[in-house]
Parts: C-alpha cells; structure tokens; sequence
C-alpha cells in the first residue's frame, strides 16, 4: 500500500508543473518532492509524471487518477477541519488570515481592541500569507481575503472594495519618465510576482497588456513589491490602500479595473454558526465603515 501522504506532493506536481514550485508551495525541498514522487510511483507500479521541456506533465495514468488523489485530500482535510474546530472552540481561538500588509493597517486602526474590549473571552490569532490558505485543512477559520474567492464552498460576505493602481517612485521617474498609461508599460522595468504567484491576477495581467517585458525585480508578496518599488527598481501594480500611503510612490494611472476585487470576510459553513465566529462576523458588520477605510484606504 503507498504512502498516502504521498499524494500531496503529485497534487503540488500536477498544480504547479514544476516539482521546484511544488517543493516551495509544500516548504520542502525540490529533491524531496522528486523522490516522494518516484516512491509513488514505484508503489503504484505507473509512472504518474514525465519531465519536458516546458515542465512536468501528467501521464494519462496520472490524469485518470487525479480526481481520485484529490477525493482522498478532501476526506483527510476535513478530518483534520472536524479536529482544530473542537480544539479550537475549546479554547476561544479565532485564526483570521489575511494578506501580510493588511495586519499592520488593522493594528494600526486598533479595530480588534474594540472586539476584544467586547469579547474578552476570544482571541484573534493572525494566520499570515499573501497565498490564500485552505479553511478546509484547518490552516485558518476566517479569511479577509480579496480576488478570486467564489470556490462554491465558503461563505461570507462582502466587505470592501480591492483597488489596484499602478505606481512608481519620485526618483525612477526622474530618472526614466513617467508611464502615463497601460500601453507605454512595455517601454519600462517592471516588478512583478515570482513563479509561487503565477495564479494571481496581477501576473496574469501583466502577461496580457506587456507580453515580453523587463521585469527588473520579481517578488513572492505584496510587501516585496512595495519595498522594489520604493527603491526605485521599477514600476509596479499595488493595493491603492498601500501605494498612497507612500510618500516616496506616485500612482502613474489606475486604479486598474482588471485588477479590481471585492475584500470578503468567509468561513467554512461548519464554522459559520459556532459562536466565537458569529461574534466576529456580527462585529465586522457593526464596523463596517470603518474595515473599508482599512482595506480601500
């Protein structure tokens, strides 16, 4: 029988088409994914992967059985789910992830000292990452997430508007002029996200409206396309709720629509009625001006 732990790392393999990817989605080496894979494979007598030029791909053996690792993952997880619930409910916990540069405007506003002031009994637990981590796995209980969230299987509302706007530094456009519009962006150096967000809208926008561009910097997060920009590496995409905070950035055009979302506070439907998560959600609501100030600037 294999290693059903093993199957994590096909998944990774067949997401990301790279074991290096999958090896830094799963914080594990490249070679430890290689050799997981081979283990599997060895135990299922088929070959699941081949190697090409543009990445790994999957075997036909290896796509028929897809949904089948898949099944497994889901079933595992929501064992996992049913178990950091009860644990947590014990305790009063409330893990809320979020983007990284979105804590420190929440902290800064002191918005959860009035949750807290009100729910002495919870504690608000940050669980940090600019990738979205999986409520189903038990990774957070409550997600402020922004983009692509209609996965058909969380709930929430809607809380705020997610504005993108396109910004250099004082000094970059002193010393290469300023992109005024989409189409001069191919004309400049560019910071972008790394292979570990190739998913996020801003990548995909990027590929659309300045295909063969420079890219002068690469990132695996917001912050760090902040911190390029500031030092006036290049031209960057940012929240307008952290580029007009900048003094040293100017927004050169936007807000972009295409990169425009909604900010959604969501739950698992398990968790949706527990108490601890009621009582956020009812204090966001009675917030809510004030949570939109944080997220739209």
């Amino acid at each position: 029988m294999f290693e059903w732990s093993d199957l994590r790392y096909f998944l990774a393999v067949a997401e990301y088409g790279s074991t290096l990817a999958a090896g830094r989605a799963l914080k594990k080496s490249q070679s430890t994914v290689q050799r997981r894979i081979v283990e599997l494979e060895r135990k299922l007598g088929r070959e699941l992967v081949k190697r090409h030029a543009t990445g790994y791909q999957l075997t036909e053996f290896g796509q028929q059985l897809l949904p089948f690792a898949r099944e497994v993952e889901r079933a595992v997880l929501a064992l996992e789910q049913q178990k950091e619930t009860l644990v947590r409910g014990e305790t009063g916990v409330i893990r809320l992830t979020c983007p990284e540069p979105i804590l420190f405007r929440i902290r800064q506003s002191r918005i959860l000292d009035r949750f807290h002031e009100k729910h002495p009994s919870l504690n608000v637990e940050f669980a940090m990452s600019d990738k979205y981590l999986d409520i189903g796995k038990g990774d957070a209980d409550v997600a402020l997430r922004s983009g692509d969230t209609e996965d058909g299987v969380l709930v929430g509302r809607k809380i705020a508007d997610s504005l993108w706007a396109v910004y250099a530094s004082k000094g970059y456009i002193q010393n290469h002029g300023k992109p005024d519009s989409i189409t001069v962006l191919h004309d400049h150096a560019l910071i972008g996200l790394d292979e570990t967000m190739a998913k996020h809208r801003l990548s995909t926008w990027l590929n659309e409206v300045a295909p063969g561009a420079q890219f002068a910097a690469r990132t695996n997060s917001v912050l760090g396309l902040v911190a390029a920009a500031k030092s006036d590496t290049g031209v960057a995409a940012l929240p307008t709720a952290l580029g007009d905070a900048e003094p040293d950035l100017v927004r050169v055009f936007g807000p972009v629509p295409e990169l425009s979302r909604a900010w959604r506070l969501l739950t698992h439907p398990d968790l949706r009625k527990t108490p601890r998560i009621s009582a956020l959600f009812d204090f966001v609501n009675e917030e809510i001006s004030e949570w939109r100030k944080i997220l739209t600037g």
